[in-house]
């Protein structure tokens, strides 16, 4: 059994890019993240109906976006939405283990095995294999893990990694990005991405 739990808690929204790169921006003027957290609840900066609501949404993106460091969050503010929308995905497996460990063992081993769909079944299947070491997942109802994958699909299509008929895109890390990544995170990071190694060296040229 793994000595680590999953934290299963990104039952909430999406990929949330827009709102993520105002308060990322908003982070960089304060750098406090705390302070960020009062603001967006005392101004009601993501425009929710209701307190709980905005809560909810902001504690969820500010726990994503304290994954990176300020130079990824500086190319948030600044870069372009596909390089936005990247970092956002690197964001949400540093966050949840049980997507990193999803991204690396079933959507990129899909797609370097030229296995290019994504389907619901693959999802499960991996769930169930992954419930055999950890305990927490057992205790998950089918309708918090049927919405866990929605979540999670809708999320992989916000970011681009998915086509509408959930076939899998290839990802094409942007240079400076890649440099980004493995100067801040390391090679780990870009295998929550559907792409081949020779790729990498390729960009990196």
């Amino acid at each position: 059994m793994n000595n680590y739990k999953y934290s299963m808690s990104f039952t909430t929204g999406g990929l949330f890019q827009r709102e993520s790169i105002r308060l990322a921006e908003l982070y960089l003027n304060l750098e406090d993240w705390g302070a960020v957290r009062d603001k967006v609840i005392t101004s009601n900066l993501l425009q929710a109906r209701m307190a709980n609501t905005s809560k909810r949404i902001s504690r969820e993106i500010i726990a994503r976006l304290a994954m990176l460091s300020a130079n990824e969050l500086n190319l948030l503010v600044h870069g372009y939405p596909q390089e936005q929308a990247h970092l956002l995905w690197i964001a949400v497996c540093r966050r949840y283990r049980f997507i990193a460990d999803f991204a690396i063992e079933v959507l990129r081993e899909r797609y370097i095995s030229l296995k290019n769909d994504l389907t619901y079944e693959n999802f499960n299947s991996f769930f169930n294999r992954k419930s055999e070491w950890h305990l927490e997942l057992e205790k998950i109802t089918h309708a918090t893990r049927n919405k866990l994958r929605q979540v999670l699909f809708k999320i992989l299509h916000e970011a681009d990694l998915l086509a509408p008929n959930n076939m899998i895109n290839t990802t094409m890390l942007s240079p400076r990005l890649l440099e980004l990544i493995l100067l801040e995170g390391g090679q780990e990071d870009i295998l929550y991405f559907p792409i081949f190694e020779s790729d990498i060296k390729d960009t990196k040229r």
